[in-house]
């Protein structure tokens, strides 16, 4: 058997390996005396030094930054930490001046309402703009999409023991921010818990974007037919769609930008499952989609109908489901491109499939998260408190009649 340690030294990728930790040792002091042999990487260059340097000591590095916080703490040095949100009432999170990137969001929240995490309504606006980048139900903003709370854990957004919500995007704004809670709904918020966590900076870069999200739902989505029982149906498996007719929209917007992700709440009407649906996403015109996946599970980067399981990763997740692939099945699902946003210079359209070519007669209730410059798209309007509440919906075909089993 060949020494493994003697191959891998010999090779071209473990000797630039070495090389590199060789020249962070070196800035670092961790070596011999820089300009000796042992304290120089042969063919190491002062750029690839400094790569070096920033990377190990990325966390060691001193920052210029002033960190501030926005919080709902009791200003009579009481324990009296939240605020009440009356019906039709806003409470503001955040009303700040100047430059500075808003970096964590959290809230707890005490409240009778059993909709509250549809009822209360999260906004942000950037700069003194008049319409808002940020426009969601609180619950789905943090992945709760179908009002009802459970832990998981992502590289974005948190939910941790006991009804804790995290959010961790950047949120940068030049000259002002502003952020509030609304409740629309006819029962008082009792304690609203929150913590705005923000850092002030002289100026932002010019090539910085802001930071969006937009609600969305089809209760149901318009399937073009009701006459299967199974997605194997020829009438159903052989249908086309090549232009994303019919498809579910998670966004449409105009302006430069990238596209970071979604969250995505499902409540199956009908049986079998739902997600043979692609995701395609047009970018700047394109008539055909530029990226054409192969299936919902797909995107969020399971396979095989996820199998029934529940997981939840840094980029990926479907961290609730129950009763899977039955009427009445509920799904929670998110996906994250910050391994390689997906950029856009004038406009991007990003859609799925609501079932194979569009079949299928499911509820969708999904946020989709982007930056981009100012102005923004007109955002669709709101839908009403009582119609965002997730709720099985009465249609034909395999729901009336379910397949014999």
């Amino acid at each position: 058997m060949s020494d493994l340690g003697s191959d891998l030294r010999n090779t071209p990728t473990r000797r630039k390996l070495l090389g590199t930790m060789a020249a962070a040792g070196a800035m670092l002091g961790l070596n011999a005396a820089p300009g000796t042999a042992e304290g120089t990487a042969a063919g190491s260059t002062s750029g690839e030094m400094h790569a070096a340097a920033e990377e190990v000591l990325s966390l060691s590095k001193l920052r210029s930054y002033k960190a501030r916080r926005s919080s709902s703490w009791d200003r009579t040095g009481g324990n009296g930490d939240a605020v009440r949100v009356e019906p039709g009432q806003s409470a503001t999170l955040l009303d700040v001046t100047g430059a500075g990137v808003v970096t964590h969001i959290w809230f707890t929240i005490d409240s009778k309402d059993p909709n509250h995490l549809k009822n209360l309504v999260l906004r942000a606006w950037w700069d003194g703009e008049s319409t808002p980048s940020v426009e969601v139900p609180i619950g789905d903003f943090f992945g709760l999409g179908l009002g009802e709370y459970f832990i998981y854990q992502s590289a974005l957004l948190t939910v941790a023991p006991m009804k804790a919500l995290n959010a961790y995007f950047e949120m940068p704004f030049a000259n002002a921010a502003k952020i509030t809670v609304t409740n629309e709904g006819s029962i008082r918020t009792n304690s609203l818990y929150f913590a705005m966590d923000y850092v002030t900076l002289g100026s932002l870069p010019h090539d910085t974007g802001r930071f969006h999200a937009q609600y969305r739902q089809q209760a149901p989505c318009k399937g073009w037919t009701n006459d299967w029982l199974h997605n194997g149906d020829p009438l159903v498996n052989d249908k086309k769609n090549l232009n994303g007719e019919g498809n579910y929209v998670f966004l449409e917007a105009t302006g430069r930008g990238h596209f970071v992700g979604v969250t995505h709440a499902v409540i199956q009407n009908q049986d079998g499952w739902f997600g043979e649906g692609d995701d395609m996403i047009f970018i700047d015109g394109d008539a055909l989609p530029t990226i054409n996946g192969t299936g919902t599970e797909d995107y969020y980067n399971g396979a095989w109908d996820f199998w029934g399981k529940e997981f939840a990763y840094p980029h990926n997740g479907a961290p609730y489901m129950k009763d899977a692939e039955k009427i009445g099945g509920r799904y929670c699902l998110y996906r994250w491109h910050t391994e390689s946003p997906i950029t856009f210079e004038k406009s991007i359209r990003v859609t799925i499939e609501h079932g194979h070519a569009n079949h299928r007669s499911d509820n969708f209730y999904t946020v989709a998260y982007w930056y981009q410059t100012e102005p923004h798209a007109p955002f669709p309007a709101l839908p009403k408190p009582e119609d965002r509440v997730p709720r099985l919906i009465a249609v034909d075909g395999p729901a009336a009649n379910p397949p014999k089993k």
